[in-house]
């Protein structure tokens, strides 16, 4: 799969929407290309309360429940178009859920692509990385 593919992936599941009045839903959709070659997509949360959560962690949900943690790609999607970083929180959810996610490739703004463990610099797991 491109980077554009997987992109266009992200951007598909993008459709902002209010889910009742402190909800609402769509803002940023993620796509994961996982070890076996499937994608799976996310989209962003967001709650008044702030239990909400991102669209990467979505994507990792629909992963787990498949049975994979190994990540090979990932993109998050603004509803705008553009290509947006993952927050520290999703970077973090990634690295952990397999020691070789440090290679994960992470589309970045622009034409950016970095491995995940540039992201993390000093990780505080550090020995644990293959």
């Amino acid at each position: 799969m491109t980077d554009a593919e997987l992109i266009r992936r992200a951007g598909e599941v993008t459709r902002p929407r209010s889910l009742g009045k402190t909800v609402e839903a769509g803002a940023v959709g993620a796509a994961i290309l996982a070890g076996s070659g499937a994608v799976f997509c996310g989209v962003s949360i967001d709650a008044a309360c702030g239990i909400g959560f991102c669209a990467e962690h979505g994507a990792v949900a629909a992963m787990v429940t498949a049975g994979e943690s190994r990540v090979l790609a990932m993109v998050a999607v603004h509803a705008a178009g553009h290509v947006v970083a993952p927050c520290g929180r999703c970077r973090e959810l990634v690295m952990q859920i397999d020691s070789g996610n440090a290679a994960t490739r992470v589309l970045l703004p622009g034409t950016r692509v970095l491995p995940l463990a540039q992201l993390l610099p000093d990780w505080w797991q550090s020995e644990s990385l293959p």
